[in-house]
């Protein structure tokens, strides 16, 4: 199901199809150094992560991780959505691209879709945003979509600070 699109990305709710493109996103060098290892090892490893994560999400809340592809090739990409954590009294937003895909503006184009989806769409009042304080991409593209640091806090099962974005 699509969520948004924008001149260049197509962005829509994960399948049970997306396992292989999972277990390469979350197997990739960035994702295990900022975001940790999933021990994803096997497409059904991978599919236990969708079943367990975006489409529980769906559908108990509505929204979720949502895939990222390329409008023309409709190629993965990555992945930006909303997320309710526990520890965090509001929906965050939350991105992450395959390695080769950085540095081409995609991460925000992504992610300035979904926070307008979330915001238009969903109505949600408030939507913030975590990273970790040595993610200095990640902290410079929640700047560049408006967000302000407000804090460093810590989140159960994370071991790093992390910077908190309202």
């Amino acid at each position: 199901m699509l969520i948004c699109e924008t001149e260049r990305l197509i962005v829509r709710k994960f399948t049970l199809d997306d396992a292989p493109f999972i277990m390469t996103l979350l197997n990739s060098p960035t994702w295990i150094q900022f975001l940790g290892d999933r021990n994803i090892q096997t497409e059904a490893d991978a599919q236990q992560y969708l079943i367990n994560g975006p489409l529980a999400s769906y559908s108990l809340r509505g929204f979720g991780l949502f895939l990222v592809a390329l409008k023309d090739t409709n190629t993965p990409i990555g992945m930006s959505g909303l997320i309710k954590r526990d520890g965090l009294e509001h929906v965050d937003v939350g991105f992450a691209l395959l390695p080769e895909y950085t540095g081409q503006g995609y991460a925000y184009e992504a992610t300035k879709a979904v926070l307008d989806y979330g915001y238009n769409i969903l109505h949600l009042p408030h939507i913030v945003a975590i990273a970790r304080a040595d993610n200095k991409h990640s902290l410079a593209l929640l700047e560049k979509l408006g967000l302000k640091f407000s804090d460093t806090i810590m989140l159960a099962g994370i071991e790093h600070p992390l910077s908190l974005f309202k």
